[in-house]
């Protein structure tokens, strides 16, 4: 599982055909989280509390000290299979390291539920929908996690 977790004053979640906001939050961290094929329940347990005690805001001193958790702020959770892009053998990625809908959906689903365990109000996109997402990175911050510690 794959995450780009960015650190945010604002992020929104917009259905492209519709215009309806599935989503909205102020200070927090846009995730925009990625299945893939082996993944399973683990994955998630462990992105979320990484995500939860990530300590990327700043403290009284301006260090990057704090966690969402510690600020009050909130998770806005989007789905993006594109995170398991893969373009080294040519100009157009191959998904075949991405879940299968069926596989991610449920996934995806347990991530937002784990994250709201662990006392953070979590927002979300909607599933195998196009959509604008629109944020202020605060900072910039942004930080790439992967399940299996690939970076």
């Amino acid at each position: 599982m794959r995450a780009v977790v960015q650190r945010v004053t604002r992020a929104r979640v917009t259905l492209k055909e519709t215009g309806e906001v599935t989503g909205e939050i102020g200070t927090g961290l846009l995730v925009l989280l990625g299945v893939g094929v082996n993944d399973k329940e683990a994955d998630a347990d462990f992105l979320a509390g990484k995500i939860a005690r990530l300590r990327i805001f700043d403290d009284a001193e301006g260090k990057l000290n704090l966690s969402v958790t510690d600020v009050g702020g909130a998770v806005l959770a989007v789905s993006q299979f594109t995170l398991h892009g893969d373009t080294r053998g040519q100009n157009r990625p191959t998904y075949i390291t991405a879940a299968r809908p069926e596989v991610a959906k449920p996934l995806y689903d347990y991530f937002c539920e784990q994250v709201r365990k662990l006392g953070l109000k979590c927002e979300t996109g909607r599933f195998q929908q196009q959509m604008q997402v629109d944020f202020v990175n605060d900072g910039p911050v942004t930080i790439l996690i992967d399940s299996e510690k690939k970076f």
